[in-house]
């Protein structure tokens, strides 16, 4: 509650003021495309009524080119508005105890090997694309997380399948761990069936049996190579860790240990502080919903930290 009431003195005097400037920059924004949308109506009604295309074809150079305008000063826009803000909500995060000093770019990604060796997903991640990385230390441990959407051609229809849209968080731990344990959400258990196969075939198995956590063995499906001691990995204060943040988000979590590396795969449809356009951004619940799911998702990593 403390640290609730503290970000809101921070969003006050701080990030609103910044809200506010990036406000008027999109409003300003907004006037222009509702002038350009006028104007070229206009000139649409004008043609109608005249009757030659050729009048259109004369202005089709200058229109697609006015259009690539509009659509770079969007863009600039949410570059422009990302930053900022995410820059700010980072400078109240990093002053909790055991944060280093956290840092941000709207570009970077996490390399996709990272994410196969993860094994989390059963997919050689044909398309793979991400964005909005933030790294840094939580206690002993270098973590970086980011922003990914990984797509594969469909088997049963033209297009792309969707494998997993929202934040991968990889950690790595200084000291050396052994076996890799494996959790995946139980109620998508009839969805995973090749992520299972897969892992099984490199000498996983269940390993439910050694889970005591009854909150945790319904929310999860357990499995791990056989020389792999789970409870010294995944201990008891971290599975009880692990029930709160997803009883805390709701969302469906994944997660994988093998030696030092921790990997967490957190779906989220909205992306990271993505502006809107044509309504305002200046809202507290819209930046302490982002403020507290990268909270929760250091939280995981700390508990793991100090549990080792």
């Amino acid at each position: 509650m403390k640290r609730q009431d503290q970000f809101r003195i921070f969003y006050n005097h701080t990030i609103h003021p910044e809200l506010m400037r990036l406000e008027r920059l999109r409003l300003r924004l907004l006037g222009l495309i509702v002038l350009s949308a006028l104007v070229l109506g206009g000139l649409f009604v004008v043609e109608a009524f005249i009757g030659e295309m050729v009048v259109m074809l004369w202005f089709a150079i200058p229109i697609t080119l006015y259009l690539a305008y509009l659509t770079f000063r969007v863009r600039r826009f949410v570059q422009t508005f990302k930053p900022r803000i995410m820059n700010l909500v980072l400078d109240f995060i990093d002053d909790a105890p055991n944060l280093g000093e956290l840092k941000y770019d709207a570009n970077r990604d996490i390399p996709k090997d990272l994410f196969l060796q993860s094994k989390l997903f059963a997919t050689s991640a044909p398309v793979y694309s991400g964005e909005d990385s933030i790294w840094g230390k939580v206690g002993e441990m270098d973590f970086h997380l980011c922003e990914l959407k990984v797509q594969e051609l469909s088997p049963v229809r033209s297009g792309l399948d969707l494998v997993f849209k929202g934040i991968f968080l990889h950690a790595a731990f200084p000291e050396d761990t052994h076996g890799q344990v494996i959790l995946w959400p139980r109620k998508h258990r009839q969805f995973l069936t090749r992520e299972v196969k897969a892992f099984t075939w490199e000498g996983g198995e269940n390993a439910d049996k050694e889970i005591l956590n009854e909150d945790f063995k319904e929310i999860f499906m357990t499995y791990a190579t056989k020389t792999t001691h789970v409870t010294g990995i995944l201990s008891e204060p971290m599975q009880e860790a692990i029930v709160r943040y997803h009883r805390l988000t709701g969302k469906d979590l994944y997660l994988s240990f093998a030696e030092q590396d921790i990997y967490v795969a957190v779906t989220e449809p909205r992306d990271m502080l993505e502006p809107y356009l044509f309504q305002s951004n200046v809202s507290f619940e819209l930046v302490r919903g982002y403020a507290e799911d990268i909270q929760l998702l250091l939280g995981i990593v700390e508990d793991f930290d100090k549990t080792h």
